[in-house]
């Protein structure tokens, strides 16, 4: 017999945790998002795992090669999975109609687990450093209240509460600790631990805290993650099998170059289909390009990171040489990617294409594959929308490393 486990996604995304968690047979009741475009992301993905159930997922894929408009998938999927998308802000003032469109869903059944992390801009040492308040006096350094506010109502035998490392020392560990403490009051024990999404399969330096709380008095040790050991190699095993791209180009629709190979195949990346989606970049300007180029030259050949001040003076946009001086940054061909974050969809300064036959920034589909994100998973809201939803998420390797574990205590 299969045991039904319901859980809450909150600050969902574009649904990378809850991607792991589903993957492992947990069921999602809502996810909770206040950005309308992931809330359509985690919409048409719930429709791949629905149609993956009804019709082999043939409808979807009619949905991702432009056969069909989305209104035309999303308008048999059941009412219930379509209200399961909550598109609403979590605030003292949303939280009441948050929760009664919760109790809707749940129709008198019990939630199992909540998952989630508010935005991390308030904990994060690199928003904090480019705030000229050091983000106090921010309201999302409280979100984490709100979450205890589920915890006390809903009563989940677990919760996993994600976010960015700057979390330890914020408001020097002010916030940290009252968090804790809130999660004690509310009847849990914890267990907090640094993940390396290395350590999971994703080809990307990426360290994220995560903190586990078990329902209960009783010292609290979560379970063991198993890791994944591997030299993988970003261009060689994950971006070798994806066509040419000049700068400002759109593949909408992609056929693969070459064969499956081990790591995509170990990883599920590419599942089963012969075409992906959305492997579309910026453009760049004269200026922006001949700065790539310089760049990747100085990475290819000694593994250097170009500096600032070596830019020609004559490319040069201001005169600080003492502050960001690795803004250009070329993504490792060799190893893994440094970590990923919204700001990629800012400009692409940071995520260089490491080949100087294809001078550019990444595509939205190889951010995409730096995450781990299937390569069937659809991010609505265009490009810019699609690369700060990527660099947001948790990637869905780590997640489902961690709801494996929890499977196993919880079932």
């Amino acid at each position: 017999m299969t045991i039904k486990l319901n859980y809450i996604d909150l600050f969902a995304g574009a649904g990378g945790l809850s991607e792991g968690f589903i993957r492992e047979g947990f069921n999602p009741t809502a996810h909770v998002e206040s950005d309308k475009n992931a809330c359509d992301t985690l919409t048409t993905r719930l429709a791949f795992h629905y149609y993956n159930k009804i019709d082999n997922g043939k409808s979807y894929y009619s949905y991702l090669k432009g056969e069909i408009r989305r209104e035309e998938l999303w308008s048999t999927l059941p009412r219930d999975l379509m209200r399961s998308v909550i598109n609403s802000e979590i605030s003292k003032d949303s939280i009441a109609s948050i929760f009664s469109r919760i109790d809707e869903q749940l129709r008198k059944e019990k939630v199992d687990l909540i998952i989630g992390g508010p935005p991390c801009q308030a904990y994060s040492i690199i928003g904090r450093s480019r705030d000229p308040n050091r983000m106090r006096g921010d309201n999302r350094n409280y979100l984490f209240r709100h979450y205890v506010k589920f915890l006390e109502r809903y009563k989940p035998k677990y919760f996993v509460f994600e976010n960015v490392r700057g979390l330890l020392s914020s408001g020097t560990k002010q916030y940290l600790t009252e968090m804790l403490g809130l999660f004690k009051e509310a009847g849990y024990s914890t267990d907090l631990a640094v993940l390396n999404a290395e350590e999971f399969g994703v080809l990307q330096r990426r360290r994220r805290v995560f903190i586990i709380g078990h329902r209960g008095k009783r010292k609290f040790e979560f379970a063991t993650v198993a890791t994944i050991e591997n030299d993988w190699q970003t261009k060689k095993d994950l971006f070798y099998d994806l066509p040419k791209l000049k700068p400002g180009q759109e593949m909408s629709l992609v056929t693969y170059l070459a064969p499956i190979n081990e790591y995509l195949l170990t990883t599920g990346i590419r599942n089963g289909v012969d075409f992906t989606t959305q492997h579309f970049t910026r453009n760049h300007n004269r200026r922006d390009l001949e700065i790539y180029a310089i760049a990747i030259g100085k990475w290819l050949k000694d593994k250097h990171r170009l500096q600032y001040h070596e830019i020609p003076e004559r490319l040069r946009t201001h005169k600080n040489l003492a502050a960001f001086l690795d803004r250009y940054k070329v993504i490792d061909p060799d190893g893994h990617s440094h970590t990923l974050v919204a700001h990629i969809s800012k400009d692409g300064h940071y995520y260089i294409y490491p080949d100087l036959k294809q001078i550019r920034s990444i595509s939205v589909r190889e951010a995409a594959r730096i995450q781990s994100f299937p390569d069937d998973y659809y991010f609505e809201g265009g490009r810019t929308s699609a690369f700060k939803q990527i660099g947001n998420a948790v990637p869905p390797l780590v997640a489902q490393s961690i709801a494996r574990a929890l499977m196993e205590v919880m079932a």
